[in-house]
């Protein structure tokens, strides 16, 4: 049964469930399923897991992102972006390149970010944009993420272009309107393009039309930065059975999560590192015995 990833190059104007849905017909019976949701107006970078890596989920998910966004300045909408009513800011203020520059640092580091009214943030156990399209008020709470850098890429009043790495559970749009806020003057997102998430990118990524089974890149890839060891004959068969095998390179903390691989390289399975018995725990097996 397949497993691994699809790198979809999402095109504008879907949303990611319909991404997923195409994936899935090709590779059924496997189940699919996306790593990170980008909105109908975004592109770039959709991860889509198949099969058994969708138990990896996670692992791409808490993955560094970049994104090349932009934002119209001296305006403001609902969305925080162009698909919501906009309303132009009277009269349009004159923004200094220093000043931007100077605003757009402020959001590098672990910054407080109030997520869009219209997310997928639950609220009471909904998705925050089923009360926001009803017309309801309702507060959403600030979340700490973390921006690695920014950089301006261009500014021609009133267009913006920004390119943004940061961490998982960070929202563009929300960095548009709260640097509006701190300029005076508001602002919405018009385009965002995702070009990587962890080591998936937007060079590796295949549009929709052109999806095929061979491009399914191997499971191994979204833990590739973790410790690493080949199984030999008798410990695959033990890694199958859920029991512990000795652990042979250089000694790691405590509970460290490690990656346990077959003489072909292929990923076995996800292990956890014991170290008063210098062992590791299978968490998560990917062996073809395994069910599922």
């Amino acid at each position: 049964m397949s497993c691994g990833f699809y790198t979809i190059d999402k095109p504008a104007g879907i949303t990611s469930r319909r991404v997923v849905d195409v994936v899935a017909k090709l590779v059924r019976p496997a189940r699919a399923g996306h790593a990170g949701t980008l909105d109908p107006l975004a592109t770039g970078v959709l991860v889509v897991a198949v099969g058994r890596a969708t138990r990896l989920i996670p692992h791409v998910q808490a993955g560094p992102k970049v994104y090349r966004a932009r934002f119209l300045l001296g305006r403001r909408s609902e969305t925080d972006d162009t698909s919501g009513n906009i309303e132009l800011v009277d009269p349009q203020p004159a923004i200094a390149p220093e000043a931007l520059a100077t605003a757009v640092k402020s959001f590098v580091g672990r910054i407080a970010q109030v997520p869009p009214r219209f997310s997928a943030v639950k609220v009471e156990g909904r998705r925050a944009y089923d009360p926001a399209r009803a017309g309801k008020d309702f507060t959403l709470s600030a979340r700490v993420v973390e921006v690695y850098s920014i950089e301006i890429t261009s500014w021609a009043s009133p267009e913006l272009e920004l390119e943004i790495h940061c961490g998982s559970g960070t929202y563009v749009r929300s960095i548009g309107r709260d640097l509006g806020i701190r300029l005076g003057c508001g602002g919405v997102m018009s385009g965002l393009i995702r070009t990587r998430v962890g080591p998936f990118t937007l060079e590796t990524a295949t549009g929709l039309e052109d999806l095929r089974p061979e491009l399914l890149q191997p499971p191994l890839l979204a833990v590739a930065e973790l410790p690493r060891q080949a199984l030999r004959r008798e410990e695959i068969v033990a890694i199958g059975h859920g029991q512990r095998v000795s652990w042979r390179g250089e000694s790691l903390e405590d509970r460290r999560e490690v990656v346990l691989v077959d003489s072909l390289g292929q990923l076995a399975a996800l292990g956890e590192f014991r170290a008063e018995t210098n062992q590791c725990a299978p968490r998560l097996v990917f062996l073809d015995s395994e069910p599922g």
